[in-house]
């Protein structure tokens, strides 16, 4: 790990200006954010990052509140995962979301984790993560995963980089509408969970989504709505104790009996980028949740797929998650 230096802002103004500085050569080594640090720190250990200062945030107040009421529930940025899945008004109000805030990594991890830090997490391709492999996402000139081994990544809105967003949260966060309430250099932002994301193929390739460096997550805000009262998340990983998603499923609906009159369906550990299936939404509508229905469902959420030599597997397995997911939030 490189030496860095550590600062305790009071206030967020104070932590953006903290993180305010003349771009650097490598934007690897720009000050970085630090709250839970789970992600960061495994990546400086890899030399992936190389941050020559750490801002912690955990000083300052405010940033750790979970608020519920009428207009919806408002996230900071700074709760613990283990707060967001243990909290009685999410698992009542937006079940899909305690059940992806639990589906992540161990008790422990989820204990120092944060909701602002597992949005932001970068990539987990192993190319990306060994120090000794220039890719393209660490400012190389290839992608070593799209003809090497590649089993983990994406099948799905790849290219150049086939990267797959690694957030369980995100996918679920995206289904209810969320959005993000960004603090940086020019004053207070509020971005939709469906910008905040960028493609390998969008802006720079170095990014994952659209922060500053300067840039801290506040909170997150989900509006109140009755597809939160429906809505589950489902995950497939290799090792059940503990690992990333080699396929999900966020799911929420609006029902009328059995007939569908609004659905949200998201894909995650498929794409660079939480992937929504508005074809697959606007199919259901009208549908009553019908075996041949969910599996026709099933197929249009990857009808895009365009899988890569080792990775085949995820269509049929996002399939089956897809179809598992609608019957589970739709009471079937």
């Amino acid at each position: 790990m490189k030496a860095f230096e550590w600062t305790n802002p009071a206030t967020l103004n104070e932590a953006v200006k903290m993180l305010t500085v003349a771009s650097p050569a490598d934007i690897d080594e720009a000050p970085r954010p630090i709250a839970g640090g789970q992600d960061l720190l495994t990546t400086m250990k890899d030399y992936t990052s190389r941050p020559t200062r750490l801002v912690n945030l955990k000083n300052i107040r405010g940033l750790n509140k979970i608020t519920l009421n009428g207009r919806g529930l408002t996230i900071g940025a700074l709760v613990t995962l283990t707060e967001l899945e243990e909290h009685a008004g999410v698992l009542k109000s937006f079940p899909g979301l305690a059940e992806a805030a639990h589906s992540i990594a161990t008790p422990q991890i989820r204990n120092l984790g944060t909701v602002g830090g597992n949005l932001c997490q970068r990539p987990r391709c192993w190319y990306f993560r060994l120090e000794e492999v220039n890719c393209l996402k660490k400012g190389g000139s290839e992608c070593y995963a799209a003809k090497g081994e590649n089993k983990y990544n994406a099948i799905i809105g790849g290219g150049p980089s086939y990267i797959v967003h690694p957030s369980d949260l995100a996918p679920m966060l995206l289904a209810l509408g969320a959005t993000v309430t960004v603090m940086g250099a020019a004053g207070k932002r509020v971005i939709p969970l469906d910008k905040f994301f960028t493609l390998p193929s969008e802006g720079n390739i170095r990014r994952e989504n659209v922060l500053k460096n300067e840039d801290i997550i506040t909170e997150i805000q989900v509006p109140a709505s009755p597809l939160a009262a429906r809505s589950t998340y489902l995950k497939f990983k290799e090792r059940e104790s503990l690992d990333f998603a080699l396929a999900s499923a966020a799911v929420a609906m609006r029902l009328n009996g059995r007939t569908v009159q609004d659905a949200r369906i998201v894909l995650g550990g498929v794409a660079p980028v939480p992937w929504r299936i508005p074809a697959a939404e606007k199919f259901l509508v009208g549908k009553e949740l019908k075996p041949d229905v969910l599996a026709e469902a099933g197929k249009i959420a990857l009808a895009d797929a365009r899988p890569l030599e080792k990775n085949a597997y995820k269509v049929p397995l996002a399939q089956t998650l897809v179809r598992r997911a609608l019957a589970k939030a739709g009471g079937v």
